[in-house]
């Protein structure tokens, strides 16, 4: 292709318009690793609770690439160097970091591989596409491993203050409309600073930071962690996990041929470390939602009630009932709910455990045992966000809130 053909924009809903910075990163959009990521929604189910939330991991990646840019521009602007080579590897770094996430984003991660993260897959992505592109992207993956001399690169692309993390608040927001998550990546931006090869937050925007933490915050219970997506994560878990069981008693059930593979076989970390193995990735890489989707319409037909049940519950939307406390549910209200199931539909212990759901979620806006957001004075003191704030302490922002959920079907009490 005419290399100024490969000069293209984006019009992005987020940012505007959005440039792509050169003809390799063009190449790399263009790849089918990852053009898949339009057909991998970002939020997985949670368009069952916002039906704005139907935006895909190809949007973010591209959306977290402009923050990447932006951010390098910057940094350059307060005199660190960061060559055009540097630059650009930053960029598929970030451009590359999703790559290898399955069907319905974090929601299927341990259903259909349960040992492998989306992490793991993303670097055998990157690894394979480095062949193919003649070993342009070593220096990314360096940086996307934290391998590369320069660290405030790896911290951009992963931290507690990357622009990933940046692009993923300000887009779910606009998407879903939940205006809590609203933050200045501007601003935020704006502030960035690197002391000792450490990315650091010049304390003039520290208003910026308290406001993106509270976000986090405000986000993962309105959206990330709502109930209802909670209750609709569950049936879909239940739905892969139930029609395994299937398959492995020899039904032969409607799927497509990568799903097949996953289904039918199973697949653990080492098939894919295997070097004689890359096919594996490449029946990994036609896997998307469309996939479980398909299979899930065709199985609401299946004579198994369990699997029938929950395929009817998540197409219709006629989702679990859910309870959210902060104590484990006692053994006692469990039992009584798990009855009430087995009485109304007649079920055997085993298949009750797909109607009735227990588990828990975690909520923590900051770590402070990991790498620390810090903040630098006037002074050149630096300073960790949760003493530097005059609106924070330790205990608030680094406490995690965990709640504890039980899903059963709806009508049942």
């Amino acid at each position: 292709m005419d290399s100024k053909k490969k000069k293209k924009i984006v019009n992005d809903p987020v940012y505007g318009f959005i440039k792509i910075p050169s003809e390799l990163v063009f190449d790399l959009i263009e790849h089918r690793y990852f053009q898949r990521l339009r057909r991998i929604r970002q939020l997985g189910l949670t368009y069952l609770v916002y039906p704005g939330a139907i935006h895909s991991r190809f949007q973010h990646a591209l959306g977290a690439m402009y923050l990447m840019e932006t951010a390098i521009e910057v940094l350059r602007s307060k005199g660190h160097e960061i060559t055009q080579y540097e630059a650009e590897s930053a960029i598929i770094a970030i451009l590359l970091h999703d790559i290898g996430h399955g069907p319905f984003s974090h929601t299927l991660e341990k259903s259909l591989c349960p040992d492998v993260s989306h992490e793991f897959i993303s670097l055998l992505f990157m690894q394979k596409m480095n062949k193919e592109f003649d070993g342009k992207l070593s220096t990314a993956i360096e940086i996307f491993q934290g391998k590369h001399p320069k660290k405030f690169l790896h911290q951009l692309v992963s931290s507690q203050l990357d622009v990933d993390r940046l692009d993923y608040l300000k887009r779910d927001s606009f998407f879903t409309g939940v205006s809590e998550g609203v933050i200045s990546t501007d601003r935020i931006i704006k502030m960035l600073e690197v002391v000792n090869d450490s990315l650091v937050v010049e304390s003039k925007g520290i208003y910026s930071i308290e406001k993106f933490l509270i976000a986090r915050r405000l986000m993962y219970w309105q959206v990330y962690l709502h109930k209802t997506s909670i209750a609709a994560d569950q049936m879909l878990i239940g739905i892969l996990k139930r029609a395994r069981e299937l398959a492995e008693k020899g039904e032969v059930l409607f799927c497509t041929p990568a799903l097949n593979v996953f289904l039918y076989e199973k697949i653990e970390k080492k098939n894919f470390s295997d070097e004689n193995n890359e096919s594996l990735l490449e029946v990994f890489s036609l896997l998307d939602d469309e996939d479980i989707l398909a299979s899930i319409k065709v199985w609401a037909s299946h004579s198994d009630f369990v699997l029938s049940y929950l395929c009817n519950g998540l197409l219709n939307r006629k989702l679990f009932s859910i309870r959210l406390q902060k104590q484990p549910f006692e053994t006692e209200e469990i039992e009584r709910i798990q009855n009430l199931v087995k009485n109304k539909f007649l079920l055997d212990d085993q298949a009750i455990s797909y109607l009735v759901c227990t588990g828990s979620a975690s909520n923590n806006a900051y770590y402070p045992d990991e790498e620390k957001i810090n903040i630098l004075n006037s002074n050149g003191e630096l300073n960790d966000i949760a003493s530097a704030s005059d609106m924070f302490n330790l205990s608030v922002i680094g406490k995690t809130e965990k709640k504890y959920f039980l899903c059963f079907p709806k009508g049942i009490l």
